[in-house]
């Protein structure tokens, strides 16, 4: 029975994030995650080109950021640091990402490109300041990403341990100020 494309292109994607998520996207191979979808390597060059465009298609991610329009102003840090960790947990896609993008420029650069064009929107909507949106959503990301980095990947005991509403205690009015304060 032959697949179609878009089945081909899904059982791939899948592979993938399975293998980048196991070997990290230094050691993962195109004929590891072929062997892991069942299909020729030449197969997963033909839809994607290269290693690099596969993981960027592997990470496609969606921050899925709340709407915040209905949630009170001083409300705002403390509903983002919850979200985040809830994404964090619930898909190991982030944490692929973070722990790769350590190491490697182009999957540094897929970071960068999702934070940037979904938190600066956002950043600007809330705080009214277009101009500094950028800064204010970069300042809002270094805390997320920071907490991530230390409870997800390196593992810091201290961190670890924090409750989520711990971490959103403590990580809220921080990112508040960031994205809604007055500059």
């Amino acid at each position: 029975m032959r697949r179609r494309s878009e089945d081909t292109k899904a059982l791939i994607l899948a592979a993938a994030r399975e293998r980048f998520a196991a070997d990290g996207y230094d050691r993962a191979t195109i004929r590891a995650i072929a062997a892991d979808a069942g299909i020729d390597p030449s197969m997963v060059m033909r839809y994607f080109g290269t290693k690099e465009r596969l993981f960027a298609a592997a990470a496609e991610f969606d921050l899925e950021l709340p709407d915040l329009t209905s949630v009170p102003g001083d409300d705002v840090g403390a509903t983002l640091v919850a979200h985040f960790l809830d994404r964090w947990e619930r898909d190991e896609t982030l944490v692929i990402l973070l722990r790769t993008a350590v190491t490697n420029e182009a999957v540094a650069e897929r970071m960068r490109s999702i934070f940037s064009a979904q938190l600066v929107p956002v950043a600007a909507k809330i705080s009214g300041d277009h101009a500094a949106a950028r800064k204010r959503a970069a300042l809002a990301a270094s805390q997320i990403l920071g907490m991530a980095l230390c409870r997800y990947v390196l593992a810091l005991p201290s961190l670890g341990t924090m409750t989520r509403q711990e971490l959103v205690d403590w990580l809220g009015p921080v990112v508040q100020r960031y994205v809604a304060s007055p500059a």
